[in-house]
């Protein structure tokens, strides 16, 4: 599983080039809304829930995806980024597992993402 507290490695910015990686995970009905990807993981967002792909060893082949059902969300937050601080960030709160942070760069959509999951969890 991804260690969510080391958020050194979990600067995302927006991509179109995870949905091929990840089609054979989805489920029926399942539909990519979003992929974001940062030096080496990444995190897509679908209809069903949030994967987070956590590239590991040297060669990046081992790869551990982790399976976050919206389902599982007790409460959000996003922040938006500013005129200084540029990144704006994701927080989720999961039950029995606690806080999972996503930090974002550049002109992502953060505001569309929340948009995203309050219509998934409300």
């Amino acid at each position: 599983m991804i260690d969510f507290e080391n958020g050194s490695y979990f600067k995302l910015r927006q991509t179109d080039h995870i949905g091929k990686e990840i089609e054979q995970l989805l489920i029926a009905g399942e539909t990519i809304i979003g992929s974001y990807k940062s030096v080496r993981d990444s995190v897509v967002f679908t209809n069903k829930r949030v994967i987070a792909i956590n590239v590991q060893g040297v060669t990046g082949k081992k790869k551990d995806y982790t399976s976050i059902p919206y389902s599982k969300i007790q409460t959000f937050s996003i922040e938006t980024s500013g005129v200084f601080d540029l990144d704006s960030e994701l927080e989720l709160w999961l039950s029995s597992v606690g806080l999972v942070k996503f930090e974002f760069t550049g002109s992502c959509d953060i505001v569309s993402i929340g948009q995203a999951i309050a219509s998934f969890i409300l």
